[in-house]
C-alpha cells in the first residue's frame, strides 16, 4: 500500500499545564515543535474548582496539577503565539467548563480568529465528577444545565467544538470494571442529550448527538480493553439510532480520545511502564473500527512526580513509531470476523446493557450517583484484593520484585519540581489584574451572569462578555454558587462493614484488643485537605478500616486544615490520615500540624500521596507518623501501622 492510501493517524498529544500560563505555554510550542498535533490543557485545582488563586483553598495547590487561569490575562498568555485558529485544543476542564470555553473564545477574538472554525473539546462532565474525580462545584441538577447551556452555545458559534467529552478515564482509576465503565458513561451521555433535546431545534439534534465525544482509559489487559473499545462503538450506535432515531450513520458514529491507564504505573520498578504503556495503547489503535481519535500517553515515571519535558517526549514518541515507522495504518481493522473477539465483545455489551438497564430504572445517571459511587468504590476494593493477594500479578510489584536499582531515576533532576515561587508570581499578577481592570465594567457583567443564572436564560452569553469585562475565575465560581448552591458528593463509604473477610481475622483482633485497652472503639478520622478530589484512596483506606473493626469518620473531600482540625475535636479520633495526590502535602501538613499543636491535639498523624523521599522526610519532620506512596499497596500493613500508633501500650513503651 502506498504513503498516499494509508490512514491518517490519529492526533498526538500530551496532557501537560503547570506553574504558570507563560511556562506552559513554552512547554506547548516545545511539544508542538516536536511533532505533537494537538494540545491536551491541564488546568490546576483552584481553575478546576471555580476559584481563585489567592483564595484560602487554593493556597499549595496553585500551579500543581495543571496551569492556573485566573482571567483572560491569563489564556491570553496561555496561548501566545499559537493561533487557535489552526488549533485542536482538548481542555480538560468540568465544573468551570462554561467559564473557561468564555476565557478561549475571549481570547481566539484577539487574536483575530474566525470563531466558528475554532475546534477542539471541553471535557464538561460533571457526573465523573461526583463519582471519581471530585472537582464539581453545583449539585446534579443545575450542573446538568451548565453542561447542555455550552453544547447549545456551541451548536450556534463553534459547529466544529465539542461541548462535553464523557469521560469514563477516571471511572477506570476508580476501579470499574469494563462492563460498569461501559454503562456509567453510556448512561452519562443519555443524561445529558435527554436534557439537551430542549435546548436544541429538533432538526439540529442529530448533529448535536454527532458532537458529542467520548475520553476513555485503556488498561493493561490490552485485549479485553481493545473488546471493550467496540463494544463502545456497538452500542452507542444501538444507543443512538434507537433512544434518539439519528438516521445518518456519521452522526452515530463513536468518537474518542484516550488516556491509557495512569492506575497501573508502579513506583517500584517505575522503567517497566514504559512497556505497560505501549500495550495500553495498542488496545485503542490496533482495532481500525475502534480506533482512538486522539491519543495522550502518560510519562513513564508519574508515580514518582512532576515529568520532566524529556519524559513527555518519551511518550509522543511512541505514538510516533508506532504511526509512522509500523504498517499499522495501512490495514482494513483486523479483528471482523474473530470469534473470539466477537464472544467477548457481546458478553461486554450483555453486562453492560443490564447495568444500563438497572439504571434506567433507578431514573437515569443524575439519579444514581449514589448507587454508581458505592459501585465503584466495592470493585476497587477487590480490585485492590486481588494485587495484596497475588491473584492479580504486577510485575515488580507482588512478583520479580529483585532487580537492579532504575538509573533512570536518580539524581536530582529524575522528576520535574513545580517552581516554588510559581503561587506567588500567580498572585501578585491576579492582584495587578484586578488593579488595572475596570470594576464597574466587571460589576455589570457579573449581575448579567446572575441574572441568566437565575431565569434559565443559557450561560454562555453572560459568561464570554464577563471574560472581555475581566472578571476572574473565582468570581465566575461566587456566582454559580450562590445561584446553584454547593454540593458535597457521596463517598461510597458506608460506617457499616462489608462482607469482606478473607485476610482480617488478625488485624480484626489486633484492632478488639487495641480498642479494650482504650476503653472504646479505636476511631480513625480520614480527611483530605485542600482542592484535591482524586478520593480513591482515600476511600479504599477508609472502607479497609471499617471492615478492619475501626469505627470511622470520613465525610469526602476538599476541606481546609482548620474544618479538618474542627473535626478532631468533634470527633475525637485515635488516629488521623490524610490523603494528599496533588503535590501540595507540604504546605497543607505544616498548616495543619501546626493548627493540632496549637488546639492541644496529639493525634497521631499518617499521611499517604505521591510523596518524593524529600518530602517524605520533611513531613516526618514535622511529627507526621506515617508517610506511604504508591508502593505502600498492602493495605493490611496500613492497618496495622494505624492500630499500633492508637494502642496506648505502645504509646507508653516509647
Amino acid at each position: 500500500m502506498s504513503q498516499a492510501q494509508k490512514t491518517r493517524p490519529w492526533l498526538f498529544r500530551t496532557y501537560a499545564g503547570h506553574s504558570t500560563a507563560t511556562a506552559s505555554n513554552a512547554l506547548y510550542r516545545g511539544n508542538l515543535a516536536k511533532g505533537q498535533t494537538g494540545l491536551s490543557v491541564a488546568f490546576d485545582l483552584p481553575t478546576q474548582t471555580g476559584y481563585d488563586s489567592d483564595h484560602e483553598l487554593s493556597k499549595g495547590e496553585v500551579g500543581k496539577v495543571g496551569v492556573p487561569v485566573c482571567h483572560l490575562g491569563d489564556m491570553r498568555a496561555l496561548f501566545d503565539q499559537i493561533p487557535l485558529e489552526q488549533m485542536n485544543t482538548s481542555m480538560t476542564i468540568n465544573a468551570t467548563a462554561p467559564w473557561l470555553l468564555a476565557l478561549y473564545i475571549a481570547a481566539a477574538e484577539e487574536q483575530g480568529a474566525d470563531i466558528s472554525k475554532l475546534q477542539g473539546t471541553v471535557q464538561n462532565d460533571i457526573i465523573k465528577e461526583y463519582l471519581s474525580r471530585g472537582t464539581y462545584i453545583c449539585p446534579p441538577r443545575p450542573s446538568l444545565r451548565m453542561i447542555t447551556d455550552v453544547a447549545a452555545y456551541t451548536r450556534q458559534h463553534l459547529p466544529k467544538w465539542n461541548p462535553m467529552n464523557v469521560c469514563s478515564y477516571h471511572l477506570q482509576e476508580a476501579g470499574a470494571t469494563p462492563e460498569q465503565e461501559l454503562a456509567f458513561a453510556l448512561a452519562t451521555a443519555v443524561a445529558v442529550l435527554d436534557d439537551l433535546k430542549g435546548k436544541v431545534p429538533p432538526e439540529h439534534f442529530p448533529a448535536m448527538v454527532g458532537r458529542i465525544s467520548f475520553f476513555v482509559n485503556a488498561g493493561i489487559r490490552f485485549v479485553t480493553e481493545m473488546c471493550k473499545m467496540r463494544a463502545f462503538v456497538e452500542l452507542w450506535d444501538e444507543i443512538t439510532a434507537e433512544r434518539y432515531g439519528v438516521e445518518d450513520a456519521k452522526f452515530r458514529r463513536f468518537r474518542y480520545g484516550v488516556q491509557v491507564n495512569s492506575l497501573g504505573l508502579t513506583e517500584q520498578q517505575p522503567e517497566n511502564n514504559v512497556y505497560r504503556i505501549l500495550l495500553e495503547m495498542l488496545a485503542v489503535t490496533l482495532s481500525k473500527n475502534a480506533r482512538a481519535r486522539a491519543v495522550q500517553l502518560p510519562a513513564w515515571n508519574e508515580a514518582l512526580g512532576l515529568p520532566r519535558p524529556w519524559d513527555q517526549q518519551w511518550s509522543l514518541r511512541m505514538q510516533q513509531i508506532l504511526a509512522f515507522e509500523t504498517d499499522l495504518l495501512e490495514y482494513e481493522d483486523l479483528f471482523d470476523g474473530n470469534p473470539a473477539v466477537t464472544r467477548k465483545v457481546d458478553a461486554l455489551k450483555e453486562g453492560a446493557r443490564a447495568e444500563l438497564a438497572q439504571i434506567d430504572g433507578m431514573g437515569g445517571a443524575v439519579e444514581s450517583i449514589e448507587y454508581m459511587k458505592r459501585q465503584l468504590v466495592e470493585a476497587n476494593a477487590e480490585r485492590i484484593s486481588r494485587i495484596e493477594t497475588s491473584e492479580t500479578t504486577v510485575i515488580g510489584v507482588n512478583k520479580f520484585t529483585t532487580g537492579e536499582p532504575s538509573p533512570l531515576t536518580s539524581g536530582p533532576d529524575a522528576i520535574m519540581v513545580a517552581d516554588p515561587e510559581a503561587e506567588a508570581d500567580q498572585i501578585a499578577r491576579l492582584a495587578a489584574w484586578r488593579q488595572d481592570r475596570d470594576g464597574a465594567a466587571v460589576a455589570a457583567a457579573l449581575e448579567k451572569l446572575r441574572e441568566a443564572a437565575r431565569s434559565g436564560t443559557n450561560i454562555m452569553e453572560p459568561s464570554i462578555a464577563a471574560a472581555k469585562a475581566g472578571a476572574t475565575t473565582g468570581e465566575w465560581g461566587d456566582v454559580v454558587r450562590a445561584a446553584f448552591g454547593q454540593y458535597r458528593a457521596p463517598t461510597g463509604v458506608s460506617r457499616s462493614p462489608s462482607n469482606r473477610t478473607e485476610g482480617l481475622d488478625e488485624i480484626r483482633e489486633a484492632v478488639n484488643a487495641v480498642s479494650d485497652r482504650l476503653g472504646e472503639r479505636l476511631k480513625f478520622l480520614v480527611g483530605k485537605p485542600g482542592l484535591d478530589g482524586h478520593s480513591n484512596g482515600a476511600e479504599q483506606i477508609a472502607a479497609r478500616a471499617r471492615d478492619c473493626g475501626m469505627e470511622i469518620a470520613y465525610e469526602g473531600i476538599r476541606l481546609t486544615p482548620a474544618e479538618i482540625v474542627a473535626a478532631c475535636r468533634a470527633e475525637a479520633p485515635h488516629v488521623l490520615g490524610l490523603s494528599i495526590l496533588s503535590g501540595s502535602h507540604v504546605p497543607l501538613l505544616e498548616d495543619l500540624m501546626a493548627r493540632l499543636k496549637t488546639e492541644g491535639l496529639d493525634i497521631p498523624v499518617v499521611a499517604g500521596g505521591i510523596i518524593p523521599d524529600d518530602d517524605a522526610a520533611r513531613l516526618r519532620a514535622l511529627g507526621v507518623a506515617k508517610v506511604y506512596t504508591p508502593k505502600d499497596f498492602e493495605l493490611n500493613r496500613i492497618m496495622f501501622d494505624i492500630v499500633a500508633l492508637a494502642d496506648p501500650q505502645a504509646v507508653a513503651a516509647q
